[in-house]
């Protein structure tokens, strides 16, 4: 199971911001193109997202659906990518310090994915997963509330 973690700049609640608006979701995880539709349910468990994996002209129609919904601490999907297969995706959260770390874990589930070498699979999913908590510390971090409080102390 490949892991990677991030120390980011906002409180946890601003990381499950992100994590609830469906229509972020190609803004963070690497590979996601476009949505063409999120349930009015989402980020509820058994909501889905409606998105497509790859570059134009090749682009496949696939669905991420909630497994666990815990803000603002943890969440669980189910990431469809086929023909490739299944992976769950467990995005852990906690403070740290004026920040919180963010650590993201994903494992194939189903699917020809499930049968490549642990050591393969992992070293690809260690860069892609970085790159993603990259992008989602970007859209945390610029969401995050500015403590005005503190400013104004300091003045």
């Amino acid at each position: 199971m490949s892991r990677n973690v991030r120390r980011m700049n906002c409180r946890p609640e601003a990381v499950f911001r992100v994590l609830e608006d469906g229509w972020l979701y190609p803004s963070w995880v690497v590979g996601a193109s476009r949505m063409r539709d999120v349930d009015a349910a989402w980020p509820q468990p058994g909501a889905k997202l409606h998105h497509s994996v790859g570059v134009w002209p090749a682009l496949l129609d696939d669905t991420t659906s909630t497994a666990t919904w815990d803000p603002p601490r943890h969440m669980v999907m189910t990431a469809r990518g086929w023909p490739i297969g299944e992976a769950r995706v467990t995005i852990d959260v906690r403070p740290f310090g004026e920040g919180c770390l963010v650590r993201i874990q994903e494992e194939a589930v189903s699917g020809p994915a499930k049968v490549i070498p642990r050591v393969v699979s992992d070293v690809l999913l260690q860069w892609r997963n970085a790159e993603t908590l990259h992008r989602l510390a970007y859209l945390a971090e610029g969401l995050a509330p500015v403590d005005t409080a503190s400013d104004s102390e300091t003045t």
